[in-house]
């Protein structure tokens, strides 16, 4: 018998199979429901999924895609974004917030972020808006919403849409207000990694306007209404009736996966507290304001220490990982939009930083140990901590 109380050989960073195995008859019995009804497209649990989601989000609609990707594509279409409009995104993030603005011939403007938070910082939205600019588009990055009120005003006061990127923050909350209720229009991410997780890709927009979901629709189904007779040139965009089925069963769960997540953070800080590291790392920072759903938890490795501790962490198998390494300002692909190095200071401190460790819902207390073990033996070196 294996001994549950021993050290664990390596942590992952996250482990999808641990949860998904727990579930594993209830998402078989509901794939083979979908399988023996045929309707493998527009079945009835994905409206079922579409009104729960509404729910978790506080708003009058919902609309399922194929991707979180397509959510934001499919948003500012609809918003009717076109070429050479501006918005307003940050640059640390995943590449698909600002690729969707680009597909449509308008221009992606970075702008810096909190340092604490890691969001888009609201005053470099404002020094930033111009009369070129149509949208904003916030990120509640990690699991944590952006600062959502004072974005709200900017946008009020500017006449512009505000589009969440609350990909990885489906059950966040800023000020009790859930994310994706704040803006025009929200756009959630079921991809596996994400706290609802599916078993492919997925998406869902939400919104409380019944014309702006109409909209939403339209472009998500070929612009197409009725059949074979389309209105404007969308795309294809629809979330598999397995995939829905699957998630119906997971988002049962999505609170407590949300509050082991909690619970997961809460005891780092602790233990991190107890081993003195919170003196050489800078742990996740959690604004009061925000409900934390931690998708992914950062602390900052300073002193040029990042690599070397990566190293230390692969070497004893304890997983972890950098989001994002490279900001967008400075990725290949967005060299004509004229960004260079050291135009987006707190953006580029960021990535040089930041490291992200296991975080997922069933993480073990002893694989938590690991982690903080490996740490504490890395900051223990007399070298680093005279390089420190």
């Amino acid at each position: 018998m294996s001994n549950q109380n021993a050290t664990p050989s390596s942590v992952p960073l996250l482990d999808v199979n641990r949860g998904n195995q727990l579930l594993r008859n209830e998402i078989l019995e509901s794939i083979a429901e979908v399988v023996d009804s045929g309707r493998f497209l527009h079945g009835p649990q994905v409206g079922e999924l579409e009104c729960t989601v509404a729910g978790i989000c506080q708003t009058k609609q919902a609309i399922a895609c194929a991707s979180g990707s397509d959510a934001l594509l499919l948003a500012l279409m609809a918003l009717d974004i076109q070429h050479g409009d501006e918005v307003i995104v940050p640059s640390f993030t995943f590449f698909a917030t600002a690729s969707a603005v680009s597909r449509l011939g308008a221009i992606p403007v970075f702008v810096d972020i909190d340092p604490l938070t890691y969001n888009i910082s609201p005053d470099e939205i404002a020094a930033n808006v111009t009369s070129r600019t149509k949208a904003i588009i916030p990120v509640h990055l990690f699991g944590q919403c952006a600062a959502m009120d004072k974005i709200e005003a900017i946008a009020k006061r500017h006449n512009i849409f505000v589009i969440e990127d609350a990909a990885q923050a489906i059950g966040a909350a800023y000020l009790g207000r859930p994310a994706g209720a704040w803006g025009d229009i929200g756009c959630l991410s079921f991809y596996p990694t994400k706290n609802l997780g599916g078993m492919g890709d997925g998406g869902m927009m939400v919104c409380n306007d019944a014309e702006m979901a109409a909209k939403l629709r339209l472009f998500a189904s070929h612009g197409m209404q009725p059949r074979y007779y389309h209105k404007v040139v969308g795309i294809n965009s629809r979330l598999d009736t397995i995939q829905a089925a699957i998630l119906n069963v997971k988002i049962a769960h999505l609170q407590s996966y949300s509050q082991a997540r909690q619970r997961n953070a809460n005891r780092y800080a602790e233990l991190f507290a107890a081993e003195g590291l919170d003196q050489w790392i800078e742990l996740p920072h959690h604004a009061p304001e925000a409900t934390h759903v931690w998708n992914q938890y950062g602390i900052r490795v300073t002193n040029g220490l990042r690599d070397p501790l990566r190293k230390h962490l692969n070497d004893t198998k304890i997983g972890n990982e950098v989001y994002y390494p490279v900001p967008l300002h400075l990725q290949e692909c967005f060299e004509d939009l004229g960004y260079s190095l050291g135009c987006l200071p707190k953006t580029e401190k960021a990535s040089k930083e930041i490291l992200h460790l296991p975080i997922y819902p069933d993480l073990t207390e002893r694989e938590q140990d690991a982690v903080v073990a490996s740490l504490k033996k890395f900051y223990s070196s007399a070298t680093l901590r005279r390089a420190a």
